[in-house]
C-alpha cells in the first residue's frame, strides 16, 4: 500500500511517501525552492517522493492532505462573528483569499498534482484527517512504544491548540482537546512578536535568549506574575484560559496589542535588528518559565489519563527542546519520543500514518531493534559522486578525492582540531528543522573562538544564538548529564558539573555580551549560558559516516563531541544539492566543504562572482 502525506498553505510545506506502513521519503519544499518555510503547494517534494520510490501518482492508494480547510473556515467564521465588530478589516483581508482558494482546495490539490503528472483521481482517494490527528500520529505511529500517551501542542490546527490522546497498537483515543483561541503555541509566538523575532520562525530565538535572564531575579518573577495575572490563566491539568483584551490573532493583523503590552509591562515592542537589553532576556526567561510549567502539567493529566509509562510529543511546541529536557527530568515518563518534525512538516508524514493505521485499518509494527521508525529523520534526497563532479565543474571548483571514507574522516578530523569550520554533506538530507550530521556545519567544541565565529562570520546570525553538540551516543554520559539517548537535537539538558568553570562573582552584572563569551566550561562552543546543551546523539546505526567522522575526532583529541550547526546562512533554508553546498562555502567565511568523498578548500576555489547579493536573495529571520 503507498500512501501520499502533503501539507501546505501554512507555512513549512512538506511532503511524505509510505510503502507498506513504513516511511521511505520525506521533505520539505523550502529546501527546493530557497525560500525559508516556504508555504506553497510542495511541488519539488512531491516529485522527490515519487521518484525515489520510482512511482507515479496513478499508482498510490491514497493522497493525504494534513488538516481540515472546511473546519478551519468555520472556526474562521466563528471567531469572527463571536468578536464582532472587532476584526472587520482582518475579516475583509481573509474572506476573499478563503472563498476563492481554500473553500475549493480539493479542486486546487487537484490542479496542483495535475502539474505534476496527470492521473485518474478516480482510482486514488484523497483524505483529510484533523490537524491534531495528523500531528499525534506522527509522533506515535514512528514510535518506539507499544503504547502510549501521545501530546500534541501548537498554535491552532482547525479548533484544537493541543489534544492528549492514547495511542494503542493501530488505534488512537482523543481523551481532552483544548480549543482555539486558548494555545500555549500562540502566547508563545505572542512574545516572540513583542521581542522583535519572526512569528513561526524566531520562537527558537526566544528559546535561545531565556538563559540570559536572571534566574531568580524579581524582574523575572514580575514578568512571571504579570502574565499569570494578566495573559494566562492556567488550570491544575494543564489547560489554559487566555485574556483576549490583550491579544490581536483571533482577529487581527497582529498577534497582541501593542499598547496594552508596554502599559503592563513597561517597555514598548522591540524592533526586529534593535538591541537586545536585559529587560527582553527576562521577558524570554519568564515567558519560558511559564510555557515549562504547562508543558509539564499537560504531560502529568496524560499520565493520569492514561496511565502510560511512555509519552510521544509532536506540534510545534515539541520543538522547545528546553521544555522537553524538564519534562524528561520530572521521572513522569520512563521514556519520551519526540517527533523530529514536530511542526507542519512533519503534519504530512503524520496524515499519511493516520490513512495508513485508522482509515485502511492496517496493522502497526513496531521495530524494536531499531532506534524508531524514522530512520534517524534521513529521509530527503541524497547526490551521486557524478551529481558532485558536475556541481563542481559548474563553478570550476577545485576539490581532492578520497577513496578511502576513513582516509577522508581522518583528514576532516584533523582539520576541524585545527580550529577550521567545514562544511558536511553526506548521504540523504534531514527531514525536519535541525541538521543532525547530514547538512551541518561543524566545528571543534573545545575552542573558545568557535561560537563566536560561527555565528559572526559564518551564519550571520545573532551573536547570542547557542550551538548544538553532537556525541557520540555511547559517549554522552561522560559530557553531559543525559538519559537515554537525543538524536534528533530535542532535548536541553546540563553539561556535567565536573566540566563547568566557576562563574565570577560579578557574573550577574556583566552585560550580555560579556556572559556570552566568558568560558563556561571546557566545551565553551557548545556550553550556553545557563550550563546546558541541546544534545544530539549520534549513533553508528542511522548515521555512519558521521559516526566514523567523530570516532576520528575522539581518537586525535580524547573527544568524542563536536559543534554541529545547520548548514546555511541566517534566513535560507538548509542546503539541499551539492551546488547549493557549494554556494554557502563560497558566500561564507567557511574553511572547507566535505561532499561526499571530495574535499573543497576555500583557499583553493577561483574568486566567486555573485550575481545577486545573498542577503537580499534571503529575507532575514
Amino acid at each position: 500500500m503507498t500512501i501520499l502525506g502533503i501539507s501546505a498553505y501554512y507555512h513549512d510545506s512538506a511532503a511524505a511517501l509510505l510503502i507498506d506502513g513504513t516511511v521511505v521519503a520525506a521533505a520539505q519544499e523550502e529546501r527546493f525552492t530557497r525560500k525559508k518555510h516556504d508555504p506553497g503547494f510542495p511541488t519539488h517534494a512531491v516529485r522527490y517522493c515519487l521518484e525515489f520510490a520510482g512511482l507515479r501518482l496513478d499508482q498510490l492508494d491514497a493522497i493525504v492532505f494534513y488538516d481540515k480547510p472546511l473546519l478551519k473556515f468555520e472556526r474562521l467564521l466563528e471567531t469572527y462573528y463571536a468578536f464582532s465588530p472587532r476584526g472587520l478589516r482582518s475579516f475583509l483581508t481573509a474572506i476573499p483569499v478563503w472563498l476563492k482558494e481554500k473553500m475549493f482546495l480539493k479542486r486546487m490539490l487537484y490542479e496542483e498534482l495535475f502539474n505534476i503528472e496527470e492521473f485518474d483521481k478516480k482510482n486514488v482517494k484523497l483524505l483529510f484527517p484533523e490537524h491534531h490527528l495528523s500531528h499525534a500520529a506522527s509522533a506515535f505511529y514512528p514510535s518506539p512504544f507499544e503504547e502510549a500517551a501521545v501530546l500534541t501542542i501548537d498554535g491552532v490546527g482547525e479548533w484544537a491548540t493541543a489534544t492528549i490522546c492514547h495511542g494503542q497498537g493501530k488505534d488512537f483515543k482523543i481523551l481532552r482537546e483544548l480549543k482555539f483561541p486558548h494555545s500555549l503555541g500562540l502566547l508563545y509566538s505572542a512574545v516572540t512578536y513583542y521581542c522583535g523575532f519572526k512569528v513561526n520562525s524566531g520562537e527558537y530565538k526566544l528559546m535561545g535568549l531565556a538563559p540570559y535572564g536572571i534566574h531568580g531575579s524579581p524582574e523575572v518573577a514580575r514578568y512571571e506574575d504579570l502574565i499569570r495575572q494578566h495573559l494566562v490563566d492556567i488550570k491544575d491539568d494543564g489547560s489554559i484560559w487566555m485574556n483576549q483584551a490583550y491579544f490581536n490573532y483571533a482577529t487581527g493583523l497582529r498577534m497582541v496589542h501593542d499598547d496594552k503590552w508596554q502599559a503592563l509591562f513597561g517597555f514598548p515592542r522591540r524592533d526586529g535588528e534593535s538591541l537586545l537589553e536585559q529587560h527582553h532576556c527576562d521577558f524570554a526567561l519568564a515567558i519560558q518559565n511559564v510555557t515549562e510549567e504547562v508543558v509539564i502539567k499537560m504531560a502529568a493529566e496524560a499520565k493520569r489519563l492514561t496511565g502510560s509509562e511512555y509519552l510521544c510529543l509532536a506540534g510545534g511546541v515539541a520543538l522547545n527542546c528546553v521544555a522537553n529536557g524538564k519534562l524528561q527530568n520530572t521521572g513522569l515518563f520512563r521514556e519520551i519520543f519526540i517527533q523530529p518534525a514536530a511542526g507542519d512538516a512533519g503534519g504530512a508524514l503524520g496524515a499519511a500514518l493516520a490513512a495508513h493505521h485508522l482509515y485502511f485499518n492496517q496493522p502497526r509494527k513496531v521495530d524494536h531493534t531499531a532506534l524508531d521508525g524514522m530512520k534517524g529523520s534521513y529521509l530527503g534526497p541524497e547526490y551521486s559522486d557524478l551529481e558532485i563532479r558536475q556541481a563542481a565543474r559548474k563553478y570550476g571548483a577545485v576539490f581532492e578525492e578520497y577513496r578511502n571514507f576513513s582516509d577522508l574522516a581522518e583528514k576532516t578530523a584533523e582539520l576541524l582540531a585545527d580550529g577550521n569550520v567545514i562544511g558536511w554533506f553526506q548521504g540523504r538530507m534531514e527531514f525536519g528543522p535541525r541538521a543532525l550530521g547530514a547538512r551541518s556545519i561543524l566545528g571543534d567544541a573545545r575552542n573558545s573562538e568557535m561560537q563566536k565565529k560561527l555565528n559572526l562570520k559564518i551564519k550571520y546570525r545573532e551573536g547570542f544564538r547557542p550551538f548544538a553538540p553532537s556525541v557520540l551516543a555511547e559517549d554522552a554520559a561522560k559530557y553531559f548529564e543525559l538519559e537515554g539517548v537525543s538524536p534528533y537535537m530535542l532535548l536541553v539538558q546540563p553539561v556535567r558539573k565536573e566540566r563547568r568553570n566557576a562563574l565570577p562573582d560579578n557574573y550577574e552584572e556583566l552585560t550580555l555580551m560579556e556572559k556570552l563569551y566568558f568560558l563556561r566550561s571546557d566545551l565553551p562552543s557548545i556550553t550556553h549560558i545557563d550550563f546546558s546543551a541541546r544534545i544530539q546523539t549520534v549513533h553508528r546505526e542511522t548515521n555512519p559516516r558521521y559516526h566514523e567522522l567523530i570516532t576520528a575526532f575522539k581518537q586525535l583529541t580524547g573527544y568524542g563531541v563536536i559543534v554541529n550547526t545547520s548548514f546555511n546562512v541566517r534566513g535560507e533554508p538548509i542546503v539541499c544539492t551539492p551546488e547549493d553546498a557549494y554556494k554557502c562555502l563560497m558566500r561564507t567565511e567557511m574553511d572547507y566543504l566535505v561532499v561526499g568523498d571530495f574535499i573543497f578548500d576555500k583557499k583553493r576555489q577561483p574568486a566567486w562572482q555573485e550575481t545577486q547579493n545573498w542577503r537580499e536573495e534571503f529575507v532575514l529571520d
